[in-house]
């Protein structure tokens, strides 16, 4: 029997045997030319969503190809980062670039280095920081695009390439299970669905069917306490069916005293969808299915304020709410400008293909 002490060193052994062998491959790696990734100014990255969604994902890939690590776990991580910093903007403050992967001072240079802003990656690895050199240049760059995702690669390297051994790296670099649950779910997005396609939305009820909505967010509920409404009430008929706004993972789903029988569902954005009364569920959904926009998940009703089963305190409507979440805590924000655009948006859509059909 290999003693444990001898299969830590082996282990130890291939860890540094795998990283020597991803750096020598991507030192030789030709990086991305000028034409392939976009200018990006402060504010504004492109006219064109599409040429980001591209040149990110080429640099995902370039990662995937010397670290084999999945380009959408990859991907998963730098959009949680940008979720992050849309959270706060000044705490994690870069210069504009297309990655969004924020690793502070003393995470890449090391928190015992005497020189923070360190881009030597020997001292910085001699004091334990995480910044490495993934163009080959000599220079570990907090702002290059892919010094900073080979960095973040290296680090799950350090843990291995199962899916277990990756959300076992991204606890270890949180310590924070809502981070490593919202990766997880970005990373089952970004497997399955091309990036442009997951900022598509859909109006929640059929066009087609009888309904009315307005601005309700933020008035007063007294059932079960003083609270405010965080959300907007779209009133219909039982039985209309209920879809999903966005492409998302469904994070919830079952009875609670206030809903009624409810769903929540995440999107790439970090935006958690509440749909709250429902009559029922549409057969099949379960928690951690991914679903689209426009997919029917449920039906109208007027369940909730009582126990498991309760109906008919108030007329059959929709709650539908927004939260959006910072990291730590999630708060809720109007969702009825956001609504009313999709309405727009999709009438507008249907008229078009009437008049080009």
């Amino acid at each position: 029997m290999i003693p444990l002490r001898t299969n830590k060193n082996i282990q130890r052994c291939r860890w540094i045997c795998a990283s020597v062998a991803v750096t020598l491959t991507l030192s030789y790696c030709t990086p991305l030319e000028a034409s392939e990734v976009p200018k990006v100014s402060k504010g504004s990255q492109t006219s064109q969503p599409e040429d980001v969604y591209t040149s990110r994902k080429l640099l995902y890939e370039k990662i995937s190809t010397v670290t084999q690590i999945p380009w959408y776990r990859i991907a998963a991580i730098d959009q949680y980062e940008r979720t992050l910093t849309k959270a706060h903007p000044t705490d994690r403050a870069h210069l504009p670039r297309l990655t969004a992967v924020f690793m502070p001072p003393p995470t890449w240079s090391g928190v015992l280095n005497p020189d923070q802003l360190d881009t030597n990656p020997l001292s910085i690895s001699i004091f334990a920081g995480l910044g490495r050199d993934g163009t080959g240049d000599k220079v570990a760059d907090a702002n290059n695009d892919i010094d900073v995702l080979y960095s973040m690669a290296n680090h799950l390297l350090h843990y291995g390439q199962s899916k277990n051994d990756f959300n076992i790296a991204l606890w270890e670099y949180y310590n924070n299970s809502r981070a490593v649950q919202r990766i997880q779910q970005f990373s089952k997005l970004y497997e399955k669905f091309t990036p442009s396609d997951l900022n598509r939305h859909a109006f929640p009820l059929p066009l087609n069917s009888v309904y009315s909505y307005r601005s309700t967010w933020g008035t007063g509920r007294n059932w079960g306490g003083f609270r405010i409404h965080e959300g907007t009430d779209l009133f219909a008929g039982y039985g209309v069916p209920v879809r999903s706004t966005s492409y998302g993972v469904i994070e919830m789903k079952g009875w609670n005293a206030f809903g009624g029988w409810r769903i929540g569902i995440r999107d790439i954005n970090n935006h958690y969808h509440y749909y709250a009364h429902l009559m029922g569920f549409e057969k099949g959904l379960q928690t951690g299915d991914v679903v689209t926009a426009g997919q029917v998940i449920g039906y109208v009703g007027s369940s909730g304020y009582g126990k498991p089963g309760t109906q008919g305190k108030f007329p059959p409507h929709l709650h539908y709410g927004i939260y959006r979440d910072s990291g730590l805590v999630e708060w809720s924000f109007d969702p009825y400008p956001q609504l009313h655009q999709w309405e727009q948006a999709e009438r507008k859509a249907l008229k078009h293909a009437r008049t080009n059909g």
